[in-house]
């Protein structure tokens, strides 16, 4: 495990009582942020003496893998970890309140769209090691976790989705979207509730993914622009025509009807051959003892891959820990090598570390290999305030495109409409 031996330029960070309140974290008399010294790039890091850290996770596997990094750190470096299970899209809200109040965990896990939020909020500090990290560490991983600029985060894992397909039904995993549609037209069957092809077809999440190949986007400046949307670009129009497609030609269901766990159990039974979802969804069917594989996304009829969103899951100091030092040594500890490879054996999660990707152990695991080509192609989701108000007009267009055979150009116009709006009342 490679051990960062930097020499320390003290970076004194003393935030007034008025800046707090100007984060919507005033809690009258709480603590101020960063009330320790933030190491940078310049020096060793030698933790705070009597250091002892809270470290937020979620539960289950992800806990089960801090816990074991919680105990490797106490006896490489005798600082006691606690662990309490918070789940890592719930510890940003937490920390709003816990924060100020010195209670928030020292080091959290939270998922890189939350980033601009937490950073207007003053929730955290930035990474001291972005050009080791920029280096060691996969594109799309440090593009999540850096915003106007600058890193904040410790990525610990990147999670995209694929295309899962039943062995059993599907002979030849399909190359392109044609080839996907023609094995589905045949296996489709809607009286004996059979079918070739699902999705989340209102969910602008795995959408995004055609829009993206084609050369859509959300924002732009690498969607860093609010003030750009990209939504109703010719490329964006040409990825809703793919969905309507669809709808037309395989899938002849309302949204309504083609809801995650519908389709979920459709494929558990043996009754769906191709369906589009993540890694969250490969121990429920293995269980259920189907016979499948994942494949990265066919290729659009331009010979580009779609671009799914990726997400990023990362570490983040709080900026009001009172072990900035401890706290710092402890998120390159758990984003080494061996505890990154440690958090694949455990949960089968992705390493973000470039390092990683040729190792046997990951590149054995098919249905991790597939994941990982398909990250090849992602995109990190915005993380960008503004994003919060994409979701719901994207849904409501993508509805109408696909229950009402809508004109595309006209339904996206509309939700590109109302985003603005939504923007500008902010």
């Amino acid at each position: 495990m490679k051990r960062l031996l930097n020499v320390m330029l003290v970076v004194v960070l003393v935030l007034s009582i008025a800046a707090c309140s100007s984060g919507n974290n005033d809690t009258g008399g709480g603590n101020t942020p960063a009330s320790g010294e933030q190491p940078s790039a310049d020096q060793q890091l030698t933790p705070e003496e009597g250091a002892e850290l809270l470290v937020w996770e979620s539960e289950g596997l992800e806990g089960e893998w801090l816990q074991y990094v919680g105990e490797q750190f106490e006896k490489e470096y005798g600082i006691p970890v606690k662990y309490e299970a918070v789940t890592h899209a719930d510890a940003p809200g937490k920390l709003q309140t816990d924060g100020p109040a010195g209670l928030g965990a020292d080091v959290f896990a939270a998922p890189h769209d939350h980033l601009g939020s937490m950073i207007s909020s003053g929730l955290i500090l930035e990474n001291s090691f972005p050009e080791e990290y920029n280096n060691e560490f996969l594109r799309a991983s440090i593009d999540g976790t850096t915003y106007d600029g600058t890193l904040y985060g410790f990525p610990t894992a990147i999670e995209t989705y694929a295309l899962f397909y039943n062995k059993d039904l599907v002979k030849k995993v399909p190359e392109t979207f044609d080839e996907m549609i023609e094995q589905a037209k045949a296996l489709t069957n809607v009286q004996e509730n059979k079918y070739g092809f699902m999705m989340e077809a209102a969910n602008f999440y795995y959408i995004y993914s055609f829009m993206g190949g084609y050369g859509g986007y959300v924002f732009g400046e690498n969607n860093t622009n609010p003030e750009e949307i990209g939504l109703n670009s010719e490329g964006a129009v040409k990825g809703a025509k793919l969905l309507q497609r669809l709808h037309n030609e395989v899938l002849p269901l309302k949204i309504e009807d083609i809801t995650y766990d519908v389709k979920n159990s459709l494929f558990d039974e043996g009754k769906l051959a191709f369906d589009i979802n993540g890694p969250w969804a490969v121990a429920g069917h293995r269980d259920a003892g189907v016979n499948f594989g994942v494949a990265p996304l066919p290729k659009l009829d331009n010979g580009k891959s779609p671009t799914s969103f990726s997400g990023i899951r990362a570490l983040y100091i709080n900026s009001y820990t009172k072990y900035p030092v401890a706290s710092t040594l402890f998120a390159q500890f758990a984003t080494s090598e061996e505890m990154l490879l440690k958090r694949f054996e455990i949960t089968g999660q992705i390493p973000p570390r470039t390092s990683l990707l040729e190792n046997e152990t990951i590149k054995n695991d098919e249905i991790s290999a597939a994941f990982l080509e398909q990250a090849q192609h992602a995109v990190p989701m915005p993380n960008i305030p503004e994003m919060v108000g994409v979701w719901e007009p994207m849904a409501a267009a993508l509805t109408t495109i696909w229950n009402d055979n809508a004109d595309p150009q006209q339904a996206l116009d509309n939700a590109v409409t109302q985003l603005k709006e939504t923007i500008q009342q902010k």
